[in-house]
């Protein structure tokens, strides 16, 4: 456990030196506990949730970083990759391709991709995997932009 700490608190360390480095990701450690992360990411531009900002919950295990954080979404977003009610993301790195090397910036880059370029064959959301997979893209950007309009993206007014 204590590696882990020690690993923790350097990687926010480089997070608070380099919080201008990325813009798209804005990465924040709990107060009161080093295992729980938050992190605030950007759409990717020319995608169904570009201009949207999504919240994404970190809990890190002790056994970090031999073994993957677990991530999921607080926002609720339409894609093949993420469970719509549970947020849970299917990504490979936060499976069985995890390496240490990997740092909780560099998670945040992979979803980002992820986002950019879905995997329809292995859905976690069926009705999204769905549209994609039947060849529908614009049915599934419309639906993706419309959640992203209605839960990631600031309220005018």
């Amino acid at each position: 456990m204590q590696a882990s700490r020690a690993r923790l608190f350097k990687e926010y360390k480089e997070v608070q030196r380099e919080k201008s480095a990325d813009p798209d990701i804005t990465l924040v450690c709990d107060d009161s506990n080093i295992f729980k992360w938050n992190a605030l990411i950007k759409g990717p531009s020319e995608t169904p949730y570009e201009e949207g900002v999504f919240q994404l919950a970190f809990s890190v295990p002790e056994q970090y970083p031999l073994q993957p954080p677990q991530v999921r979404f607080l926002t609720k977003i339409f894609h093949p990759n993420v469970h719509f009610k549970t947020g849970e993301i299917c990504l490979d790195i936060l499976k069985n391709a995890w390496s240490p090397a990997w740092t909780l910036q560099s998670v945040c880059r992979a979803i980002i991709a992820l986002m950019a370029h879905p995997e329809p064959d292995s859905p976690l959301n069926c009705d999204s995997g769905n549209l994609l997979r039947s060849g529908d893209v614009r049915g599934f950007q419309s639906m993706a932009r419309m959640y992203t309009r209605l839960a990631a993206m600031p309220k005018k007014g």
